[in-house]
């Protein structure tokens, strides 16, 4: 029952989240606020898991085409569709559960336990859509170009595996990046990583939001919302993936 009971209240937080803001000004501003921290903020560690995802990526598919008939520029079509339709988006999020929903669900808790929500809510303001409305709508906005960039650097990085290791001629991995290319891979990659990036924020928030106790609660609150994220998301992918390909 207490599956439920969560469930519920998750929705009622982003039902209340959806009320008319009493001053845009202040809510846009936020908004930018939390673009930065969520975009900029993140853009480091992405690029660090992206480029040796596509480097180890490229290595191994060629080391398992030796001495095959295959073609060597499948190497660069397989690190290309892997990049764009899983590793990208679902790695790259899964990272960022981590560090933006750790940091989201300790904001909100401390703000809980500090009574700084509750002072909020007595001057009228309403704190789901203050609070927790620019989070989800900055990692909604964000997150894509994360995403986008985690798959041109994943490419890259397989592109430096391969030029270091002689495993493949550099034109025939650039010749693999360009064959059989379907645009709606791109489609498929920004959709997931919308969802994904809403899944991350608004999950951490509901835990961060409800947080009851101290500084103890305010731990567990953080790896509740980082364990229960990344299920969120590895769901979410499968659900995806059947509704879309």
């Amino acid at each position: 029952m207490k599956l439920f009971y969560h469930i519920g209240r998750y929705f009622i937080m982003l039902g209340h989240m959806l009320r008319k803001p009493e001053k845009s000004g202040m809510y846009w501003q936020e908004i930018l606020r939390q673009m930065y921290d969520i975009g900029v903020g993140s853009l480091p560690i992405v690029a660090m898991i992206s480029f040796f995802i596509g480097a180890v990526t490229s290595v191994q598919t060629a080391f398992q085409l030796l001495n095959s008939f295959i073609p060597d520029y499948y190497v660069g079509f397989i690190v290309r569709d892997s990049m764009l339709l899983e590793l990208a988006p679902t790695i790259t999020c899964l990272a960022l559960a981590g560090k933006i929903g750790s940091n989201i669900a300790s904001e909100l808790g401390t703000m809980r336990i500090t009574e700084q929500i509750d002072a909020l809510e007595i001057m009228g303001v309403n704190t789901e859509g203050y609070l927790v409305g620019p989070k989800i709508m900055g990692a909604i906005i964000m997150v894509p170009f994360l995403i986008v960039i985690a798959a041109y650097l994943g490419m890259l990085g397989g592109y430096a595996a391969v030029a270091a290791t002689d495993a493949v001629e550099n034109p025939m991995y650039i010749k693999g990046l360009l064959v059989w290319f379907k645009p709606y891979y791109i489609n498929f990659m920004v959709i997931k990583s919308v969802v994904f990036g809403f899944l991350i924020t608004s999950i951490s928030a509901y835990h961060g939001y409800y947080v009851k106790g101290g500084a103890l609660e305010i731990g567990k609150a953080s790896t509740k919302a980082v364990v229960y994220s990344s299920i969120a998301v590895l769901l979410a992918d499968y659900v995806l993936a059947i509704l879309l390909t």
